[in-house]
C-alpha cells in the first residue's frame, strides 16, 4: 500500500469512531422509545414470550436495515411484515350479530379473563383492538400499517368489541 491511500485511510479511521458512536447512540434511541409496545403487541399476537421476543428482535434487526432512525410506523410495519410470516393477517373474520340485549361485563372482570377473552379473537380483529384501545393507535394509522381502509378498521374494532363482550359475558 502506498503511504497516500495510508494516510486517506487513517484519515477516514480517525473519523470512524465518533460516527459509529452517534449509529449506536440513535439506534439504541429508537430501540428504547419502541421496545414496549413492540414486544406487547408481539406477545399478545403470539401468546407465548419466547416467540415475542424472538419477534421484536428480528423487527428491530428489519427496521434498522432499511434506515439509521426508522419511524415507529416504519417499524410497525415491519413488525406487521414478520407478524403475516406466522399467521394470517388482513382479513376480518368476525361477524357478529347486532345486540339484541345488553351484556352486563361491568362486574368484577378479572385480569386474566380479559387476557383469555383477548387471545381468543381472530388476528386481524385482535391487532385492531390492541392498535387503537391499547396503544392509542387512531383509524388512519391503523389502516395505513395493516393495509385497510378506516372504514374496516371500525369495523374490526366494533366486532373485536362485540366478540370481547360476549366472552366475558359467560
Amino acid at each position: 500500500m502506498t503511504t497516500a491511500q495510508q494516510a486517506r485511510m487513517f484519515g477516514f479511521a480517525t473519523y470512524m469512531p465518533a460516527v459509529l458512536q452517534r449509529s449506536v447512540d440513535s439506534h439504541n434511541e429508537t430501540y428504547e422509545q419502541n421496545r414496549h409496545r413492540v414486544y406487547a403487541l408481539a406477545f399478545w399476537m403470539t401468546d407465548n414470550e419466547w416467540a415475542a421476543a424472538e419477534l421484536m428482535t428480528h423487527t428491530f434487526c428489519r427496521a434498522f436495515a432499511k434506515g439509521v432512525t426508522p419511524t415507529a410506523e416504519e417499524i410497525d410495519r415491519c413488525l406487521i411484515s414478520d407478524l403475516r410470516e406466522y399467521m394470517p393477517l388482513g382479513t376480518l373474520t368476525l361477524d357478529c350479530a347486532p345486540c339484541e340485549r345488553v351484556l352486563s361485563v361491568r362486574r368484577n372482570t378479572l385480569r386474566v379473563d380479559l387476557e383469555r377473552a383477548v387471545v381468543q379473537l381472530p388476528n386481524t380483529e385482535k391487532l385492531i383492538f390492541l392498535m387503537h384501545d391499547v396503544e392509542s393507535y387512531d383509524h388512519a394509522r391503523i389502516a395505513r400499517t395493516l393495509g385497510l381502509t378506516d372504514d374496516e378498521s371500525r369495523i374490526g374494532l366494533h366486532q373485536a368489541r362485540l366478540r370481547m363482550r360476549e366472552l366475558l359475558a359467560k
